[in-house]
């Protein structure tokens, strides 16, 4: 099973600390800075973002996540012994079709979605394409945030609830962990000094999404598909002044923010759109047992 793949690495507790630092740093200072920041000195940094050309902020944002990436794995197969396949599923070999099923479900729902908004009102939404401003935010999207969301992806959902979960000798706590974990690392983003800490419900509820759907499906693949997609369409559909990055997009939203609305429709995606997607993986992929993967005990394993 996927968590129980932890036990063919060496899980010596300074060894997992180590890796646990020099990957999941970047978002504790990160976290830490943002605590220890008065709110008029957040408000001239991300004014200073702002003035910073869009792609070239966008690059700048995601670059980064190429090298931990790297550190990831390199520490994985050096400190831990341990394949990177065994950190993305329990099968024998990668599923790239599941990643590319994941992915393309989640793009024709954001676009449909956005459609049937466009169509019931669409004054506060504008055509914001730039052929050659877009052109490059494609393909620094396209080669750039795979690397961002894989290492998310292979930080949470793979290394931390694979570790979490042999030390916890259970399913539920690195569940739950490591969703609370993915939406506190995302606290600084913009739109959360903005709005609130309700937008926190979001982050956690999307990063309960993608655990369940890894230990449901026992490997990190749709989760990669899902994740890739939906920042994909975050960057390239349409943007806003309260995003957490802007965007030459080909829409812009230019009304009033309005964190009712905005909330309402974060609560509509996770009590209605991600239950929806679960039960059409879970239809395609004939997911079963669902209370002894999502909260069951974990056996130790000695693998030669």
């Amino acid at each position: 099973m996927f968590i129980n793949q932890a036990y063919k690495g060496n899980n010596k507790w300074w060894r997992v600390l180590i890796t646990t630092l020099l990957t999941a740093g970047v978002f504790l200072a990160n976290f830490i800075m943002y605590f220890m920041m008065s709110k008029e000195d957040l408000d001239k940094v991300y004014q200073k973002m702002n003035e910073i050309p869009n792609n070239l902020a966008l690059l700048l944002n995601l670059l980064p996540f190429f090298f931990l990436l790297a550190l990831l794995f390199f520490l994985v197969r050096i400190l831990h012994s341990r394949s990177v396949l065994s950190l993305t599923t329990s099968r024998g070999e990668v599923d790239y079709k599941r990643i590319l099923f994941s992915f393309g479900l989640i793009v024709l729902l954001t676009i449909a979605t956005f459609a049937v908004s466009y169509g019931m009102d669409s004054s506060n939404i504008l055509w914001n394409f730039n052929p050659l401003k877009f052109g490059v935010l494609f393909l620094i999207s396209i080669l750039l945030f795979p690397f961002q969301i894989g290492f998310e992806e292979y930080l949470f959902r793979g290394y931390l609830m694979q570790q979490i979960g042999i030390i916890a000798k259970n399913r539920w706590f690195p569940l739950l962990l490591t969703s609370v974990m993915f939406g506190l690392f995302h606290s600084a983003n913009p739109e959360v000094a903005k709005m609130g800490f309700g937008v926190m419900i979001f982050y956690i509820g999307t990063g309960l999404l993608l655990g369940i759907m890894t230990l449901m499906d026992e490997s990190l693949e749709l989760a990669l598909g899902f994740h890739l997609g939906n920042n994909l369409m975050a960057a390239l559909l349409i943007t806003s002044d309260f995003s957490a990055i802007h965007t030459d997009a080909v829409f812009k939203y230019s009304g009033a923010e309005n964190t009712i609305d905005i909330l309402n429709e974060m609560i509509v995606s996770i009590a209605i759109v991600y239950p929806i997607i679960l039960f059409i993986f879970a239809k395609k992929y004939s997911w079963n047992n669902w209370i002894a993967k999502l909260t069951g005990k974990i056996q130790p394993q000695i693998h030669q």
